[in-house]
């Protein structure tokens, strides 16, 4: 009864009557310079400091694969498919039907297999490079004003990295030229070529732990239906959707929340143990393991490979 004696005395109950209680009407032109002010005041507490020494690092450890991917290339082979993005590590590539292949071709074949480079282990991922992370949004006609970067580069530039130490400087920002750069390694000892794989697996795990920090703390998009990345609170307005089933939306992204993998692809790969066939059989699809490329190369130099990996890897024997 007290409970209703209150609502009726704030009018909730009156007569039979009840009083309906509507929202109050928001003047969009009166909060939108206070909505643009907060997001300006939140841009001062960008870069976290905390995160600083973590960007450093994935710069440098991705200078690291980099050239450690690059050096392992000189000594182990590796086979891309003509027609798709599937790869091998090995000699010659294996007969698993897996080609997607073009539009005309058929789906499930084998693969034709050609010589493959480092774009095909660490596959570039690029990104619009802004002066700070809230940027105005990028229409389509200003696409061409933006310079496109690697986004580990971009999101460790955002984070705050110090670009301008002489230890960051050589962190490539083209990895086919870096490839081209090199030092010629026809002398390393066995020895030597063990402990670069051990490195390049190293810098590989710390790279990817190292985005995923970064990408905990800044806001990364990527388009639930093409590759495409934006470093920042809120997609870029290009439209460059290469999707062709979604026309309609004259190439729009459809942005979603990113995380380690659309930033740094792993690159799955099938791997060949030693109780496989020298050449994989499409017969044997469902025992053979699948990892991803970087782990398959430095493994096949000689690296010691994580015990989380056995599962991917199959070492048992079927």
């Amino acid at each position: 009864m007290e409970s209703l004696r209150k609502m009726m005395r704030y009018g909730v109950l009156c007569s039979g009557n009840p009083r309906r209680l509507y929202a109050t009407k928001v003047d969009l032109k009166k909060l939108r310079p206070m909505i643009l002010k907060r997001i300006e005041k939140r841009a001062h507490t960008y870069p976290v400091r905390g995160m600083v020494p973590v960007a450093n690092e994935v710069l440098q450890v991705r200078n690291d694969l980099i050239h450690g991917v690059s050096t392992l290339l000189n000594f182990l082979p590796l086979m891309a498919c003509k027609f798709c993005p599937e790869i091998y590590i090995g000699e010659q590539g294996h007969l698993i039907q897996t080609c997607s292949g073009y539009k005309h071709r058929a789906k499930n074949r084998v693969h034709e297999w050609i010589k493959g480079g480092l774009n095909d282990i660490l596959v570039p991922v690029e990104t619009f490079h802004l002066d700070n992370m809230f940027q105005s949004v990028i229409r389509h006609n200003e696409r061409f004003d933006f310079d496109r970067i690697p986004a580990v580069v971009e999101l460790c530039w955002q984070a705050g990295a110090d670009f301008h130490d002489e230890n960051l400087n050589s962190s490539s920002w083209n990895l086919e030229a870096d490839n081209g750069s090199v030092p010629e390694t026809e002398s390393l000892s066995p020895n030597d070529l063990t402990s670069i794989a051990n490195k390049t697996l190293t810098a590989w795990e710390t790279l990817r732990s190292g985005v995923e920090k970064l990408l905990l703390v800044y806001p990364v998009k990527v388009c639930k239906y093409c590759s495409e990345v934006h470093v920042g609170p809120s997609g870029h307005k290009a439209r460059l959707c290469g999707v062709f089933k979604y026309e309609s939306w004259k190439g729009a992204h459809f942005w979603m929340k990113a995380n380690v993998d659309n930033l740094v692809p792993p690159k799955i790969v099938w791997r060949r143990r030693p109780q496989d066939p020298p050449v994989l059989l499409n017969e044997g699809r469902g025992f053979y393991g699948r990892v991803p490329a970087v782990l398959d190369l430095c493994s096949k130099a000689g690296a010691v490979v994580p015990a989380k990996y056995n599962c991917m890897m199959k070492v048992q024997a079927s």
